[in-house]
């Protein structure tokens, strides 16, 4: 299995040669993919430092201490996200579908090939 790392850095890999390649479809999933990443990653605001009155409203007080170490995923978290990530998609594929909208179908169908391949 893969390290969080290692998806991380297939998926940017993947994003570089998609760009490189100008496929609009592929340089999209993967943006998007990537940044559900890095927000599942966020801390929650509640581990943030409590802000102090100052010149800068809303500042914590003290060089660094407004950092807030990020969260660690697990690899079986990521594989997760990904899943949902397609399961989105193909949610959204039958609805246009439904709706006759076929071209944001196809559209959505290639993104959804892209992220299967990982």
């Amino acid at each position: 299995m893969r390290t969080v790392d290692e998806w991380k850095a297939t998926l940017r890999a993947a994003l570089k040669d998609a760009l490189r390649t100008r496929n609009a479809p592929a340089s999209s999933v993967l943006r998007e993919t990537l940044a559900a990443i890095d927000n599942a990653e966020a801390p929650d605001i509640s581990v943030a430092p409590a802000s102090v009155g100052g010149g800068i409203a809303g500042s914590a007080g003290g060089l660094g201490s407004g950092e807030v170490a990020r969260l660690l995923l697990s690899p079986e978290a990521v594989e997760a996200l990904i899943q949902r990530e397609i399961q989105e998609r193909r949610d959204a594929v039958a609805l246009y579908l439904q709706l006759g909208k076929t071209e944001e179908a196809r559209a959505l169908s290639a993104q959804v090939e892209v992220l299967l391949a990982f």
